[in-house]
């Protein structure tokens, strides 16, 4: 079974370290002690955690996609037809490209906030 130190389930879900350490304090989150006595969560009990939060936070959107990543627009590049849209969503930064008349449309420029919703038939999972 896979575990994770504190600073490293806070990076995952994105909240301090100290966030971690309530969580863990109050019960939401199940933590145990490794040989040195450092508190470490259990990958399950962090990935039930997350989904849990990803559920109770979750609204309808009246759209099939499932991948929303709320960010910033850091940078669009207008082409003739086209346009490259920069969003820098946490610790992630999606590219997209769409038509210059929908960037034009949607107002995008840096500092504008913007949702990120990719669908895909493709996805491709990596184990760092």
């Amino acid at each position: 079974m896979h575990t994770y130190r504190i600073g490293d389930a806070a990076a995952l879900l994105g909240v301090s370290s100290d966030t971690v350490r309530r969580l863990v304090d109050g019960g939401r989150l199940t933590a145990e002690r490794d040989g040195t006595g450092r508190r470490i969560i259990p990958g399950p009990a962090l990935a039930a955690y997350a989904r849990d939060q990803y559920r109770a936070g979750r609204e309808s959107t009246g759209s099939s996609a499932r991948n929303r990543l709320a960010g910033i627009v850091t940078e669009v590049i207008l082409g003739d037809v086209s346009a490259q849209v920069e969003v820098q969503a946490g610790p992630f930064r999606v590219v997209a490209l769409v038509s210059r008349e929908s960037a034009e449309e949607l107002g995008l420029e840096p500092g504008v906030p913007a949702v990120a919703v990719i669908k895909s038939t493709n996805v491709v999972v990596e184990r760092p």
